[in-house]
Order: structure tokens, then C-alpha cells, then sequence
């Protein structure tokens, strides 16, 4: 009874909070829907952008693989301080200053409407085929597990999990059809808050557990029992035989995760959406850097909990990684706070649910839509035809959800390996449209077209010996070497020029690049202590 008492407690809590701060938002038009008004402070965006990353696929799968293969994977989330970075001081002020709703607007003005639309159409294919499932089957997976809904509702525990995406995702469809970005950016800070104090609670009642009231003798203990997890340099084989097996080789941070990092943070629509939505340009690099001390602590939640999982279990759940934080969950928290950890999870859930939603409605409605299907639509037809193209990714998602179990390398790096097949193409195409001015629109495609083939021939059909970040890097690279020699061809007509739209102060924050070396330091110091533990 306590149990649900905390969760209903919580949830209800986030639900009446942010409807009441809602209460005077314009929901009728494009701004006032789809950027919540350009009204977002920094602590809000860093809030949003955090939860809309952080998510049941991180909670499990990343908790899942650091069990098996240690902190290795670590990078995934350290890495992106410097992205962030580079996103504030860099991205950020020039979206601004152009006053961008989505990214592909930019591709418009950069390039023509046509790689707008295939950028588009590419990113709610994404969305639906990779974000949307994982989020509510992995949280589905937590949920059911922590409640025993199968077992209180006398089904099978597929059933179980069936049942929980679907409210799960109802719910989520309703926060992201009713309440546009501002709903989603104030559930997503309160849930945000809730996802550090409850996660953080897990590892340190793990430790109190192990270390017999001690937290710091509990930490020992897990590190003497296996020293290696804690090491974050892999020196596994990311070229040749059994590279295609191996979690994150350290070789790879030099290649495909970076131009991965600085899409997924500086170019992905669900993420930068919130930045395009702040009051003034200060406030958006605030948000940036923020959410950069939080990815450097996350560790702390999404990794810490893996591996010591590892101390309670051994090796008894390698064949089913993505249980062992379910497990531990319900093996150290009390009675009391399962409720509120739960109402966490479902917030972390529909945070990063109804974020892509919202995303995905702004794209079809403002880049699609008003663009090639009814160029005189009004504003407020925009946000009915954003809420149904919500409703109808909603449903699509919870039918797709229920398939993507049994990932053979956890579901984590299921995400990661189908998000290649869309990021880095994207990703080149952005790049080139501000470094590479003699690029031309006949070029981008061409990059973009060669792009999305050549991932899914090296790495879905011929299955080379090549970690998939590698690809990522190869990829990368050929594709710009495509796109300068069909422009060459074809080449740039107009020169781009970016405009100042006036719409809000492009002042910088001063204190954001002193902030920013201060990340990058930090993230190489975690790199030079932990990479030297045998």
C-alpha cells in the first residue's frame, strides 16, 4: 500500500505542478506550442534536455552492459560534456541569432526544401523505429518487474509487459498532446530532480548494504571484488575478428562517437528544441553546460548501480543483462520508496517519450506540412495537426515496442547500433551546411543518400569486422568526400548568408567558456585516473 501510495503521491504532483504553471501559456500558437513560448530559463532547459536523453534504456541497459563489460561504457555519457560544449559556444548562438523553430529550417535556408524534407522525414523515421520502442519497452521492463504486475494481475509476464507499454505510452501521448514543450520542459525538471535523488539512492543503499552501514567501506569492497570494472580504457579489439562483439574499444572515442556526440547534442530536433525555446541566448548556453555537469555525474546512476550489481550477482545474470537493475532495485531499496522510485521511472519514461513526440509533431507540421502540403495553414491548424501527427507516432510506437527484446548485446547498444544508421548522415549534412560553404544541395543529398547505404551494407548486410563507431567515423568521412565532389559537379548557385531574425537577446552568458574548459578538463582527469586501474 505504501508502495502505490508514493508513487500515485509523486506522479500526481508532477501532473498538477505543471499543469498549474501552464496555466497562462498560449497553447495555440507555433511558438507558444512548439518552443513554449520562447519563455525557458537555463535551469529548465538543462532539466528537459537531461530527461529527454536519460531514460529507461539508459537505467537498464546502460546499468546492464556496465554489469557485463564494466565502466568502459562510461564514454557514452562523459563524452558528451564536450559536445555540449561545443554546442554552446559554437551551435547555439548561430540557431538563435537565425531564430530556428527545427533544425532542418536550416537546412532550407543552407541548402533547398527537398533536403529539408529528406532530413525530416529521416528524423520521425528515427524517432518511431528506434527512440520511441526502446524507451517503452525498457521501461515496461522496469515497471513490471518492480510492481509484479503480471504476477498481481494473474497473466504471463509478456502480457505484463504488453499491458505497461500501453498505458505508459497513453499517458505519455497525453503530456506531449495537450501541454506542448512547456509541459514537457516542467515534468521533465521535476522528474529530473527525482531521477538524480532516487537514482543516487540506489547505489548508496547498495553500499550502506555491502559496507554494513559504511558507505565508503561498501565502495571498497566492490572495487577489491573486481578492480577491472572500474576501468573506463577498453582494450578491446575494434578492428578484425571479434570486433563486432566488442561494447565501446577506447579507439572509437577518436573516431564516430564524437561526430555522433556533437549530433545528439548540438543538432538532434528533441534535444535542441529546448535551447531554441530559451528566453535569450545566455540562458540556452546555461542550459547547455548544465546538462554538461549532470552527463559528467550520471555515471553515478546509469553505471555505479551495474557494477554492483555485479558484486551481488556475479556472473549469474550475464544471459540477461538488461534484468540487473530491476533486480537490484527491488533487492535494496525499502518498501516505502519502491512507490517513488517507480513514479521516477515512469517520469524518466514519458519524459523522453513525449519529448520526441513534441519533436516529431514540430518537424511534420512546421517543415512538412506548412512547406509542401498547405503553405497558407495557420498557426493554429499547425499545433491541431502537430497534436495528431502525435497521436498517431504514439500509437505506432506502442504496437513496435514489444519487439525489440532479446537485443543478443543488451538493448542500450541496440539503440546506439540502429541510431547509426540515421545520425551520421544527418550529422554530415548539418556539419557541411556551416564548414563547408562549396558544398551545394545536390551535394548534401548525395552525401546523405550515400551515407544511410553505406552504414547498413557495412555493418547490417556484409557485417564487416568493424566496431559500428568506427563505421560511424569511415562514414563520416566519405561522405563528405561525396558531397565536394558532386558539388563540384553541381555546384553552390546562391551563397548562404545567415541573417539575424531579431527575435531575442544573442548576448552570450560570460561565464560560458570558462565553464566549458572547466568540462573538458574534468572529463580528461576521469579518463587519466580510472583508465590507469589494472
Amino acid at each position: 500500500m505504501l508502495t502505490l501510495f508514493s508513487f500515485l503521491a509523486f506522479t500526481g504532483f508532477v501532473a498538477i505542478y505543471s499543469t498549474w504553471m501552464l496555466r497562462k501559456q498560449n497553447l495555440q500558437t507555433q511558438d507558444g506550442y512548439f518552443l513554449g513560448g520562447r519563455s525557458l530559463t537555463g535551469v529548465v532547459i538543462a532539466g528537459s534536455m537531461l530527461l529527454t536523453n536519460i531514460s529507461t534504456e539508459h537505467l537498464v541497459g546502460m546499468n546492464g552492459s556496465a554489469y557485463k563489460n564494466g565502466a568502459i561504457i562510461i564514454a557514452w555519457e562523459v563524452t558528451s560534456a564536450i559536445a555540449l560544449v561545443i554546442g554552446a559556444l559554437y551551435f547555439i548562438p548561430k540557431y538563435l541569432r537565425m531564430g530556428l523553430t527545427t533544425i532542418p529550417e536550416f537546412l532550407e535556408k543552407r541548402f533547398d526544401k527537398m533536403t529539408q524534407a529528406l532530413i525530416s522525414l529521416l528524423l520521425i523515421i528515427s524517432f518511431v523505429v528506434t527512440l520511441l520502442p526502446i524507451v517503452l519497452y525498457t521501461g515496461a521492463i522496469n515497471i513490471e518487474s518492480i510492481f509484479g504486475i503480471s504476477e498481481t494481475l494473474g497473466i504471463t509476464q509478456s502480457e505484463g509487459i504488453w499491458l505497461t507499454v500501453v498505458v505508459v505510452g497513453v499517458i505519455g501521448a497525453v503530456y506531449a498532446i495537450f501541454g506542448g514543450l512547456k509541459m514537457v520542459a516542467y515534468t521533465d525538471t521535476i522528474n529530473g530532480f527525482g531521477l538524480l535523488i532516487a537514482g543516487l539512492l540506489v547505489p548508496i543503499f547498495a553500499l550502506w548494504d555491502i559496507g554494513d552501514g559504511n558507505v565508503i567501506d561498501g565502495l571498497v569492497k566492490v572495487f577489491n571484488n573486481a578492480p577491472e570494472k572500474f576501468n573506463v580504457i577498453s582494450k578491446e579489439p575494434s578492428i578484425g575478428p571479434g570486433s563486432r562483439d566488442s561494447i565501446l574499444p577506447f579507439e572509437v572515442l577518436f573516431t564516430g562517437l564524437i561526430i555522433n556526440q556533437l549530433y545528439f547534442w548540438t543538432m538532434h530536433q528533441s534535444i535542441v528544441q529546448r535551447a531554441l525555446g530559451a528566453v535569450s541566448l545566455k540562458e540556452a548556453q546555461k542550459g547547455l553546460l548544465f546538462t554538461g555537469i549532470l552527463k559528467i555525474l550520471i555515471p553515478l546512476v546509469i553505471v555505479l548501480p551495474g557494477i554492483i550489481g555485479f558484486y551481488y550477482f556475479g556472473d549469474t545474470l550475464f544471459d540477461s543483462q538488461d534484468s540487473v537493475y530491476p533486480e537490484l532495485v527491488k533487492r535494496v531499496l525499502p518498501p516505502w520508496m519502491t512507490g517513488f522510485f517507480v513514479a521516477v521511472i515512469m517520469g524518466a519514461i514519458l519524459s523522453t517519450f513525449n519529448s520526441a513526440l513534441n519533436s516529431a509533431a514540430t518537424i511534420f507540421s512546421l517543415d512538412i506540412f506548412k512547406v509542401y502540403i498547405k503553405k497558407a495553414a495557420k498557426e493554429v491548424e499547425l499545433v491541431r495537426v502537430g497534436k495528431w501527427v502525435s497521436a498517431i507516432l504514439a500509437i505506432v510506437s506502442i504496437l513496435v515496442a514489444p519487439y525489440v527484446a532479446n537485443a543478443p548485446a543488451g538493448l542500450y547498444q541496440l539503440l546506439q547500433q540502429l541510431n547509426g544508421i540515421f545520425f551520421i548522415p544527418m550529422a554530415t549534412v548539418i556539419i557541411a551546411g556551416f564548414f563547408f560553404p562549396k558544398v551545394s544541395a545536390t551535394g548534401a543529398k548525395a552525401g546523405l543518400i550515400f551515407g544511410l547505404a553505406f552504414y547498413i551494407l557495412m555493418d547490417l548486410v556484409l557485417k564487416v569486422n568493424i566496431h559500428f563507431v568506427h563505421i560511424w567515423g569511415i562514414e563520416f568521412i566519405l561522405n563528405l568526400i561525396v558531397m565536394h565532389l558532386v558539388s563540384a559537379k553541381y555546384p553552390v548557385a546562391i551563397p548562404f548568408v545567415m541573417e539575424d531574425s531579431g527575435k531575442l537577446s544573442i548576448v552570450p552568458w560570460k561565464h560560458a567558456k570558462t565553464l566549458g574548459w572547466v568540462l573538458i578538463a574534468i572529463t580528461v582527469i576521469i579518463y587519466v585516473i580510472l583508465g590507469t586501474i589494472a
